[in-house]
């Protein structure tokens, strides 16, 4: 299979006035490609800090990272910016759609940073759309659609650029029980259908959809655990 992320060392320091607090202390940590984690552990665990690195939404103090074969703890932040549109799809847990864009739009959003043209756009955003249940609601916009429905339209987006990893923060956070069940249906599919993904929980249930839970504490890995 491969690595999909190699991390080797990774620091994360931030400095609070005179003080610098060590919020990553040396994680060491490789994923394959199309394997299916959740990151537990508790406030303050360093999980949020560890889920931005792996996002290239913040870079390491030390260390290192590798993400599909490119070394991305030294890169500018134009370069993450381009790694981060073309590599990783995000589903946070307030779903960050625009509130005046159609489904569609909302979906083919990054397919215009990356340059997609428009008829290639269209096309894409209807077919992602279709396999997330929502063929019926993309001229529909986020407050004309259910929370369920509005985090399978987050669901889209993240697959649109076909990344090679699905990241996932407590994407269930904002839904009943019965919504949650079929959004984590939806996570199964995607990883059946061979994307990576990688799911930051602090539920328990949650995490029992991964094969692979990972404990962070005080800033370093607890326990590494393969179903």
């Amino acid at each position: 299979m491969g690595s999909v992320i190699e991390i080797k060392g990774i620091i994360r320091d931030f400095k609070l006035g005179q003080e610098t607090v060590h919020v990553l202390k040396g994680i060491d940590l490789d994923i394959d490609r199309g394997e299916y984690v959740a990151i537990m552990g508790p406030s303050g665990s360093g999980k949020s800090t560890l889920m931005n690195l792996l996002g290239c939404l913040d870079t390491p103090t030390g260390g290192t990272y590798v993400l599909n074969g490119s070394d991305v703890s030294t890169m500018t932040d134009d370069q993450l910016a381009e790694i981060r549109n073309k590599e990783i799809g995000f589903v946070f847990q307030t779903f960050n759609l625009l509130p005046r864009t159609t489904a569609l739009d909302n979906v083919a959003l990054p397919m215009i940073y990356a340059g997609t043209s428009k008829a290639n756009r269209i096309k894409r955003a209807e077919e992602v759309l279709t396999d997330v249940g929502l063929a019926d609601r993309m001229d529909h916009k986020p407050n004309q659609l259910s929370g369920g429905q509005r985090q399978r339209v987050a669901v889209g987006r993240a697959l649109v650029n076909k990344p090679s990893i699905i990241l996932a923060d407590e994407p269930t956070g904002n839904l009943d029980s019965k919504t949650s069940v079929e959004i984590m249906g939806l996570f199964n599919d995607i990883h059946a259908a061979g994307n990576t993904v990688i799911l930051v929980t602090h539920e328990e249930e949650i995490a029992e959809y991964a094969h692979r839970v990972i404990r962070l504490r005080d800033g370093v890995i607890e326990s590494d655990i393969k179903k």
